[in-house]
């Protein structure tokens, strides 16, 4: 109902008048990028926009921690009577969106052409972008690369992870790092299904790293701004969060019960000035690793960053 905006800014403002400020109207939809415009153009000054991650670890709790990485946090994949039916669920979630979701949006790109791009992703989760080799896979140019990617990340399907860019004095890899944001839906491109598949699937360590910065970024306060950090030299950090008072935190993410990490990760923490350093490993307990830094479980690692 694109029209509705228009109407709901003439009832906005006569409210308004009223003395009702805010809380008038809640519209839950689409993450289209058509409707956003819409409504900044009509809305503007009226309206704030609330982003609604899938369930987090702090709603089901941490002893489905496994099920919620398997399944992905959308609500009917995850309480599914079983994997094979969250799967299908997924399954059918991909279909419809492919096929009837993004065409109702505008792009007129094929369905099966958007589906090998995708699952291409998935394929190398928390890997730098190589437009290169994907236009080769595909059979199309880097620009179109490039417009395919835009629209998965406009529709928050995807997450296109900067390098931080900082002047360090260093040589600093400049291509993003991309993930696609729910582990569900990685794991139902590359058909795993269980937790012991994908134990021992090559895409174990990048899909852990995906499930670990998508629930640190929904506690991380507004405002917080997330880079990963590399030089040519081998420093190395997952993940950098810049929070709103000027503090940066370096995170390493490892699936892992021995916590450890490189020597690049203190490399990289010293050349970013980092006021907190953190190791988000599969352990339970709160350990220190080496001075200044904690290997904490995934859930007290969300737990510090609400806390803010």
């Amino acid at each position: 109902m694109p029209g509705l905006f228009k109407s709901l800014r003439g009832q906005i403002d006569q409210r308004r008048r009223a003395g009702f400020r805010a809380g008038q109207f809640l519209l839950l939809g689409s993450a289209s990028n058509v409707l956003l415009q819409q409504s900044a153009e009509s809305l503007a000054g009226r309206v704030r926009y609330i982003e609604m991650p899938p369930l987090q670890l702090t709603e089901v709790g941490a002893d489905q921690l496994n099920a919620l990485w398997l399944r992905g946090g959308f609500p009917d994949s995850f309480m599914a009577s079983s994997d094979q039916a969250s799967m299908d669920w997924r399954l059918d979630f991909l279909r419809t969106y492919l096929e009837r979701d993004i065409p109702a949006l505008g792009p007129r790109i094929p369905a099966a052409t958007l589906r090998r791009f995708w699952t291409m992703l998935a394929h190398v989760q928390g890997g730098l972008l190589n437009a290169a080799a994907l236009a080769e896979g595909l059979g199309v140019s880097g620009q179109t690369i490039g417009r395919y990617l835009d629209l998965l990340v406009d529709l928050m399907l995807v997450r296109r992870l900067q390098p931080w860019h900082e002047n360090v004095g260093k040589r600093l890899v400049k291509s993003p790092k991309v993930y696609v944001r729910d582990s569900g839906v990685v794991h139902a491109l590359l058909s795993i299904g269980t937790i012991e598949g994908l134990l021992g699937h090559p895409v174990v360590g990048g899909s852990w790293e995906g499930l670990c910065i998508e629930a640190l970024l929904a506690a991380a306060p507004t405002g917080t701004e997330p880079f990963f950090y590399r030089t040519s030299a081998g420093a190395e950090l997952d993940l950098v969060l810049r929070l709103p008072g000027g503090d940066i935190w370096a995170v390493e993410i490892k699936r892992t019960t021995a916590p450890k990490v490189s020597r690049g990760f203190y490399v990289g923490a010293e050349d970013i000035k980092a006021s907190r350093k953190l190791l988000i490993y599969a352990g339970e307990h709160d350990v220190p690793v080496a001075e200044g830094v904690r290997a904490v479980p995934l859930e007290q690692g969300i737990g510090l960053l609400r806390a803010l």
